[in-house]
C-alpha cells in the first residue's frame, strides 16, 4: 500500500496556514528548550486564550461548567489542560498526551573542577536519555536552567542563545592523533564521563592583599569561573548543589532544504507533538466530550518521578476537575478514565534511505506522508508496549478520512533491530483506548532533529479532528 504524499493535497490557502503553524512551532522550539521553559511558554499562551489555573479556582471555592477552560501545573515541569464539554465527564474524555523533556546533558551537583595541568575549568555532566555520545562533541552548547539558593532565591540561566553570549563545548581528539580512538566501537568513542563542558581557560588575577591565607588559590582557572558566576549571577560554588542546569545545543530551529520543506532543530522529540497538541486544543470550537491535553516530563528516562506520567498528578487533576463540576466520586473518576480515548503522541523513526537496512520499508514512517500511528511500540516481541485494538483504530481511520487528514502507520524499525517506548502503556492501565501517534523524525535523539512541515501540519489537523469527533 503506497504512502500518500501530504504535499500533493495542498492549495495556496493550505500552504499559508501550514507556514503559519510551522513558524509558531519554530518559535516554540527556540523558547522552550527545557521542561520549565516549555511549561512557562505554554501557560503564557493558554492564559491568553482564557484558561484559568485550577488551584486558584479551588482556593476561591469556584465551580466549573461546560465551556470552561482550566489548567494545572506540577513542579513547573508538567502541565495538564482541560476544556469542559457538554457531556458529563463520567462519559469519558478525549485526551491528547505528549512529553516535553528531551535528551541532553545535565550538569552534576558538584560539577566545577580544574584539570591537573591548569589548562581548563570544566563542568562535569551526566547525559539524560538515550544519546549517541559522540554527537555531542565540538558543537556549540548552551546552558539553561535554574539555581536555587538556600534562602529560596531562584536565579534563571539562559546562556548561549544570544549572539553576544558565550557558548560551551565538549572537546574531541584531533583526527591527526585519533588512530586508537577510531578503533573503538561507536558507543565507546566518547565515554559518558568525558562529556564535560569546557567552561573557562583564563586564570583569576589576584591583587596583592586579596589572597586567601596569604596566597592565591591552587585552581586559578576554576577561581576565575567562580568569580564570573558571583559577579554576573550572584551565586557561589555551593549553590550548584540545588541547581537544575541543562546543556542543550545552542542556536535556533531553522527551515531546512532549498525548498524549505523541513525544520531542523533541537528537542523535536517530543515537542513537535506537544506543540501541535496544544495548538489543536486551542483551535477546537465546539466540544461534546471534555478535552484534555497532558504534557509531561521524564518520558526519556521511563516516565518516572513526581513529574513523569507514572506519578499521580494526572489522576489527581482529573479528580479535582470532577469535584469542581460536581461529578466527583472515586467510582466516577474511574469511569471517566476508563471511557476516555487517547492519542499518546510521540515521534516515530522517519525512514532514512541512507540507512535502509534498519527499516521495514512497508511499515516505516515516511517523511512528508502525514501524521503517523504506531499500533504498538516496545522492543523485540512488542515488550513494554501498548498494542492498540483494531476497533479503536477503525474508529480513528473514519475520523481522519472524513476530515481528509493525511496519515500513515508505522513500526519503529525492523523486528529485533531495537525499539522504544512512550507513555501509552501507562494511560492504558486505566482501561481507556490508547494508540501512539505523532510525527516522523530523522536524526531522532541527535542534537539536531529533522521533521517535515507537512507532517507537522497534518499532526495538528489530526489532533484537532480527534478532539472534535472521537467518541468510542
Amino acid at each position: 500500500m503506497l504512502k500518500k504524499c501530504a504535499w500533493d493535497s495542498y492549495d495556496e490557502k493550505d500552504l499559508k496556514k501550514l507556514e503559519k503553524i510551522c513558524k509558531e512551532y519554530r518559535d516554540f522550539l527556540d523558547q522552550g528548550k527545557t521542561e520549565r521553559e516549555c511549561v512557562d511558554l505554554i501557560v503564557n499562551t493558554i492564559e491568553k486564550e482564557g484558561y484559568r489555573e485550577m488551584e486558584s479556582i479551588i482556593r476561591e471555592g469556584g465551580k466549573l461548567k461546560a465551556g470552561d477552560k482550566v489548567y494545572a501545573v506540577w513542579m513547573n515541569k508538567t502541565v495538564v489542560m482541560f476544556r469542559i464539554g457538554k457531556k458529563p465527564i463520567t462519559e469519558g474524555m478525549n485526551i491528547l498526551g505528549a512529553h516535553i523533556d528531551s535528551p541532553r546533558l545535565d550538569v552534576k551537583q558538584v560539577p566545577l573542577y580544574e584539570d591537573i595541568f591548569h589548562a581548563f575549568a570544566y563542568l562535569d555532566t551526566h547525559y539524560y536519555g538515550g544519546v549517541k555520545k559522540y554527537q555531542w562533541v565540538t558543537i556549540p552548547l548552551a546552558i539553561h536552567g535554574v539555581v536555587v539558593k538556600k534562602d529560596g532565591t531562584t536565579i534563571e540561566l539562559n546562556l548561549g542563545e544570544e549572539e553576544d553570549d558565550p557558548v560551551f563545548f565538549v572537546s574531541d581528539l584531533l583526527i591527526h592523533l585519533a588512530a586508537d580512538q577510531l578503533e573503538k566501537k561507536g558507543a565507546k568513542v566518547i565515554e559518558g564521563e568525558a562529556l564535560d563542558l569546557i567552561a573557562g581557560s583564563k586564570p583569576l588575577v589576584w591583587k596583592k592583599g586579596e589572597e586567601q591565607d596569604g596566597k592565591a588559590p591552587k585552581d586559578v582557572i576554576k577561581a576565575g569561573v567562580l568569580d564570573v558566576l558571583k559577579k554576573s549571577y550572584d551565586f557561589d560554588e555551593d549553590d550548584f548543589l540545588s541547581a537544575e542546569l541543562e546543556v542543550v545545543p545552542a542556536g535556533k530551529a531553522r527551515d531546512a532544504g532549498f525548498d524549505r520543506s523541513m525544520i531542523l532543530g533541537y528537542g523535536q522529540d517530543d515537542r513537535v507533538c506537544a506543540f501541535t497538541s496544544m495548538r489543536a486544543m486551542l483551535d477546537v470550537k465546539n466540544l461534546d466530550r471534555t478535552l484534555c491535553c497532558i504534557l509531561v516530563d521524564k518520558e526519556e528516562i521511563g516516565s518516572v518521578g513526581a513529574t513523569g506520567m507514572q506519578s499521580a498528578f494526572f489522576e489527581n487533576s482529573v479528580a479535582e476537575l470532577m469535584n469542581l463540576t460536581g461529578e466527583y466520586s472515586e467510582l466516577a473518576v474511574r469511569r471517566a478514565l476508563s471511557k476516555s480515548c487517547m492519542l499518546s503522541s510521540d515521534v516515530s523513526a522517519g525512514y532514512d534511505p541512507t540507512y535502509d537496512s534498519a527499516f521495514d520499508r512497508n511499515n516505516a514512517a515516511w517523511i512528508g506522508a502525514g501524521m503517523c500511528f504506531n499500533k504498538f511500540t516496545g522492543a523485540r516481541g512488542k515488550s513494554g508496549s501498548n498494542d492498540a485494538n483494531a476497533e479503536y483504530i477503525a474508529h480513528l481511520r473514519k475520523i481522519l478520512d472524513d476530515k481528509k487528514v493525511v496519515w500513515q502507520t508505522a513500526e519503529l524499525g525492523k523486528v529485533d533491530q531495537g525499539g522504544g517506548g512512550t507513555i501509552a502503556y501507562i494511560l492504558a492501565l486505566y482501561g481507556m483506548n490508547v494508540i501512539d501517534s505523532g510525527v516522523a523524525v530523522l536524526n531522532m535523539h541527535a542534537p539536531w532533529e529533522c521533521t517535515s512541515k507537512a507532517d507537522i501540519y497534518e499532526a495538528y489537523r489530526g489532533y484537532k479532528a480527534f478532539a472534535e469527533d472521537a467518541c468510542f
